[in-house]
């Protein structure tokens, strides 16, 4: 019995040591992590709680019902209409306006089903349904002149390769290098709309006739900021500055800025690992558009509409839009008037009567249901509540009709102190095995076109600090693969998801014919780009 004692205490003293070796192991290959974050000029903290949302995943959000008309998303009238535009024109001229525009994103996706088509080397002339309405189309591109030119270059035509079945000649003169290399510029930059006088623009020619329609700010200056990809930076400078040229009667202001290389997100093996290059340095990508809160929260101005590069339409059916644009910021320019009297007020002191009344204001026009232990709080805990709720940014959003389309929607999401708040939701935010949550999707009746208006000043004239109000576990994890390698990837909370979580949020109801985006190049062959 002792011998076995004895070798039973040698047994667990060497496992004690080998546990500890692989301990010392361990701390080792995180100090040498995290001189290489450091070495990245990365955050170590913010990356080593990257690290923890990929072991643990991110909350599902707490998804009460969908918002709808008349509880949680405003329609106006046509007298309202007229009236909120009326107010908006008159304000307009007096404020700061900047139209920021995410157009960082590249244009391989809208070219996918063609890029497949190349690669499958098909015989000349076979082509599935996506390409014969892509070849039936070719002429009612706004690119078709422009394609014309390059095959014409390469000894042929857009007609006469067409009616040869050359298609994938056409295909690769669209999207080569040598052709108009489409498939590796930024969408924004991709001929969209011809009109008939022979002029063809670019989305971002369209949203600078866009900004002049509905963004004239103070000193009559039309303020555009477009986020790009560094490699394309001199790409869009030369365009903006040809398209200024023929704008010269406007007073244009056009900036532009890139995802900051600190918000890029580490990347990670399948095993919750950091994800090593080949040469041994650690993996970080481009962490969504959430990362651009950054960018919105250094533009300085009293009104921010904020529109994807991609949505636009051609003049004979800008109308609405234009008209809905300046509903969206007459409506928030209304509200944040009221809600800035409000502040100035419970900064001197207030009786219960008055109190009411901003609580009244609170739920009718600002939607915001109030926990349920709130009646039991004293005078001045109300006053310090309300403070916190009517004192942050505040925009106003745009929900078309649902129809089917794939992406977020607005939704009332029950908070840990159990009020209520309006957000826009992903569907990958809300438990698809929970009953309630499925439910809520399923009685959806609207959609998030992505068509805000944001106001990032406090009452007194001060701008928030837009990272403030986030909500760090409103993320995503994606799964990717590099070179044959599958990894995780992580977003950081949506740019108008939860990047934008605890500001106070408005829905208006907006016509569907406001909502256009171009998702694949088939897209541009719809009556509304025509």
């Amino acid at each position: 019995m002792e011998k076995f004692i004895s070798a039973l205490r040698e047994c667990i003293s060497a496992s004690i040591v080998h546990i500890d070796i692989a301990k010392r192991k361990r701390k080792e290959m995180d100090i040498n992590t995290e001189k290489k974050i450091q070495q990245m000029g990365m955050n170590v903290s913010a990356v080593k709680e990257q690290m923890e949302y990929f072991v643990n995943g991110f909350p599902f959000l707490a998804v009460e019902k969908p918002a709808t008309l008349g509880d949680g998303i405003i329609r106006l009238s046509e007298g309202e209409l007229n009236e909120i535009n009326t107010y908006y024109d008159a304000q307009s001229v007096l404020l700061d306006i900047v139209k920021f525009v995410p157009a960082s994103g590249a244009a391989s996706r809208m070219f996918k089903s063609l890029f497949e088509y190349l690669e499958a080397d098909e015989i000349e002339g076979s082509k599935g349904e996506f390409i014969k309405t892509f070849i039936e189309g070719l002429n009612d591109f706004g690119f078709a002149d422009a394609l014309d030119t390059v095959l014409t270059k390469q000894g042929t035509s857009l007609a006469a390769a067409s009616a040869n079945g050359e298609y994938h000649k056409i295909v690769s003169a669209l999207l080569s290098e040598q052709g108009l290399n489409y498939g590796k510029l930024p969408k924004g930059l991709i001929l969209f709309h011809k009109y008939q006088n022979n002029e063809v623009r670019t989305p971002v020619a369209e949203h600078f006739e866009e900004g002049k329609s509905y963004a004239i700010g103070k000193g009559e200056t039309i303020k555009l900021h477009f986020t790009v990809s560094p490699e394309h930076l001199e790409a869009f400078e030369s365009h903006v500055s040809a398209v200024k040229s023929n704008m010269s009667s406007y007073n244009f202001e056009v900036s532009f800025s890139a995802q900051k290389k600190a918000t890029d997100t580490i990347a990670v093996t399948m095993e919750n690992q950091p994800f090593e290059n080949e040469d041994g340095s650690l993996l970080f990508r481009p962490a969504g558009h959430g990362a651009l809160l950054e960018n919105l929260n250094d533009i300085d101005a009293d009104l921010i509409f904020v529109k994807n590069i991609d949505n636009v339409v051609p003049d004979k059916i800008k109308a609405e839009t234009i008209t809905y644009k300046k509903a969206i910021a007459g409506l928030l320019l209304s509200i944040q008037k009221s809600i800035f009297t409000l502040l100035e007020r419970l900064d001197q002191s207030v009786d219960n009567d008055q109190l009411s009344e901003i609580e009244n204001f609170a739920k009718e026009k600002l939607q915001i249901r109030f926990p349920s232990d709130y009646s039991d709080l004293d005078l001045n805990r109300k006053v310090s509540y309300l403070k916190n709720k009517l004192n942050r940014p505040l925009r106003v959003c745009g929900m078309v009709s649902n129809t089917g389309e794939p992406g977020g929607g607005p939704y009332w999401v029950k908070e840990s102190d159990s009020s209520l708040s309006l957000q826009i939701a992903e569907t990958s935010q809300l438990d698809m095995q929970d009953d309630h949550s499925v439910n809520a999707l399923k009685s959806a009746t609207h959609f998030n076109p992505v068509d805000l208006v944001c106001g990032v000043k406090n009452y007194k004239g001060e701008k928030f600090n837009l990272l403030e109000f986030r909500d760090p576990k409103t993320g995503f994890i994606t799964h990717k693969s590099k070179n044959g390698r599958d990894l995780k990837a992580l977003e950081l909370p949506g740019l108008w998801n939860g990047a934008m979580a605890n500001w106070t949020t408005l829905f208006m109801e907006v016509p569907l014919i406001t909502f256009n985006p171009v998702k694949t190049v088939n897209d541009l062959l719809r009556d509304e780009h025509q």
